[in-house]
């Protein structure tokens, strides 16, 4: 599978800014799924795939400081682009992280 992050129009990416702003073992676990979703694509292990909306997915897993998120929106079978990452805090989805990952899939969509 091939894994791209989405950037913005100044050229940062959200999903990796967000990382970097991780403690060390979640960095460590963010790195350990960003591989495994490389080499196994959506058959990797400790982690969940979920639909979110339409073309819009999730992958969920937990790291030492607590319940993650990525959304993403697959471009090809083996194409994912990652859109936006936050932690769980909640039951559902924040309402504002879900608008958002829209409105970056559809500018990736779109390009």
């Amino acid at each position: 599978m091939k894994v791209d992050f989405y950037f913005n129009q100044s050229g940062r990416s959200p999903v990796q800014d967000f990382i970097s702003g991780l403690s060390k073992p979640d960095k460590a676990r963010f790195k350990e799924v960003y591989d495994g979703v490389l080499e196994h694509g959506l058959e990797c292990q400790r982690v969940e795939f979920r639909q979110l909306e339409g073309k819009l997915w999730e992958i969920k897993f937990t790291g030492a400081g607590g319940k993650y998120r990525i959304a993403y929106v697959l471009l090809k079978k083996d194409w994912m682009v990652w859109l936006h990452a936050f932690k769980k805090k909640t039951q559902q989805t924040p309402k504002n992280d879900l608008e958002l990952a829209k409105k970056r899939m559809k500018e990736v969509l779109e390009s």
